[in-house]
């Protein structure tokens, strides 16, 4: 006979539910279409359980965000995982590219339903767009360190004459939640396939 769960398993187990609720509801219904008395009803709790942990629907939602974009719920910023590491420490700036492409695979077969979420509901909530923006923020922090970085590395400097910050600024569009959809979501391709795309974009954007 297993032993009784203690009161902090139940309450973790309880959280997950609710987040497993609200991520299905969210992706399937959209930010309006998505209700705390649903996500209470979905998880089996009661609806102040959900207001109780989360405090309100946006923070929920980003939550949901943040976690999907980790891939775990360890509060580790990005530039401090193992993977951004790497890229880091990559010598050769078309392998650093490759990877930097690899991560942001990872990272949108997690997030990217999620950000559209966030992302078609901004125009019309203020809450939203706020979370939007600060995510776009976040990504584009990610991308100019690693742009900082790849300068470092690349012999008479990136292609087109491309700095830091614009180098930056076009990993941000090749890498980001809106073309991923785009390519993955809307019209079928593999993750796999949009990641040997998108690092063949990245080199052919910014290496001489």
């Amino acid at each position: 006979m297993s032993a009784p769960l203690s009161r902090a398993e139940k309450a973790r187990r309880t959280r997950l539910r609710m987040l497993d609720a609200a991520a299905g509801l969210f992706t399937g219904r959209g930010w309006t279409g998505t209700t705390v008395e649903e996500v209470a009803r979905t998880a089996g709790v009661g609806t102040q359980t959900v207001y109780f942990t989360f405090g309100t629907k946006r923070a929920l939602l980003k939550e949901l965000v943040d976690i999907a974009v980790a891939g775990d719920d360890d509060p580790v910023a990005t530039l401090e995982r193992p993977w951004a590491h790497e890229v880091l420490a990559e010598p050769d700036p078309a392998a650093q590219l490759a990877r930097q492409a690899a991560g942001a695979r990872r990272v949108l077969e997690r997030a990217a339903p999620l950000l559209e979420v966030v992302r078609t509901a901004a125009s019309a909530e203020p809450e939203l767009a706020a979370l939007w923006r600060t995510n776009q923020e976040q990504r584009h922090t990610v991308q100019l360190r690693f742009a900082q970085a790849l300068v470092t590395k690349a012999d008479g400097g990136l292609r087109d004459g491309h700095d830091a910050g614009s180098a930056a600024d076009v990993a941000l569009a090749l890498l980001g939640p809106e073309t991923y959809g785009l390519l993955v979501t809307g019209r079928g391709w593999t993750p796999e396939r949009w990641e040997r795309w998108a690092t063949d974009a990245l080199v052919r954007q910014l290496l001489p």
